[in-house]
């Protein structure tokens, strides 16, 4: 069984406090990671605490910050916090984002641009300011949360589908361009178990009835977890992906795989 030991190596990890993030977090920690996360929930908030809790029940190394991925001051108090009290940065996993669901015909101009800046910008500005540090990493990995959108999507999912899509495009060019040092690997999560699927779950009549009919359309037979997608971001920023960069990995249970009716 291949053990992941990310001891030594610090990460930074966006939209923490809940779902995706969090589940990569613990993850991390467990790894051995020093655990820098971010969230717009407040530093005195209950997800915060339950972040730190976290944290202390693995037996690891952590941070929680107050940080709008859309506010570029924000972004560099976060690098800069994170330097002056871990001495560098090792991973970045740019996960915060929003469901932006308003379909083609009804997407105004402002949310067009707030779809933009917080599904793509913000991973653009990030990786930026980590830039420095993770090329002197000489191990630096930068992971990209994406979706499964971005290879195929459904009716009512414009704008968030576009800048979706538009991250493997950033993944590549990070990858091209700032290697050797530093490797770049976008993962698209499909149905992943969160409270955000919960909420669209909870949009329909029957609740039951449409995760039911969501897990029958996936081959495996079940959704996805936070705590999955945490594993294969803790194997990606490992040794052992040291051949692996300039790709986004689609993780959504073979959906993708089978024809819908």
């Amino acid at each position: 069984m291949l053990s992941i030991n990310l001891k030594g190596r610090t990460a930074i990890i966006t939209g923490a406090s809940s779902g995706i993030g969090f589940g990569v977090a613990k993850i991390m920690a467990r790894a051995g990671c020093s655990v820098v996360g971010c969230a717009t929930s407040k530093e005195d908030s209950a997800e915060a605490m339950a972040f730190s809790k976290m944290i202390a029940s693995e037996s690891a190394i952590g941070h929680y910050k107050y940080c709008d991925v859309t506010d570029s001051h924000q972004l560099k108090e976060l690098v800069a916090e994170t330097v002056n009290q871990f001495g560098g940065i090792d991973i970045l996993v740019s996960n915060a984002g929003i469901n932006v669901f308003k379909g083609a015909k009804n997407c105004t101009d402002e949310e067009w641009e707030f779809n933009a800046d917080i599904n793509l910008k913000s991973h653009w500005k990030l990786s930026q300011l980590c830039r420095p540090w993770l090329h002197r990493s000489k191990k630096g990995v930068i992971l990209i949360i994406t979706s499964n959108h971005s290879e195929a999507t459904i009716p009512g999912c414009f704008p968030y589908n576009v800048t979706k899509t538009a991250l493997k495009g950033l993944v590549q060019s990070l990858a091209i361009e700032w290697g050797p040092n530093i490797r770049t690997v976008g993962i698209a999560p499909g149905f992943i178990d969160t409270d955000g699927n919960q909420k669209w779950f909870n949009s329909f009549e029957n609740p039951d009835e449409e995760r039911r009919r969501t897990i029958e359309m996936h081959p495996i037979k079940k959704l996805g977890t936070p705590e999955e997608v945490g594993e294969l971001c803790a194997f990606l920023a490992s040794d052992a992906a040291s051949f692996i960069t300039g790709t986004t990995i689609l993780m959504d249970g073979g959906r993708s795989a089978m024809m819908q009716d």
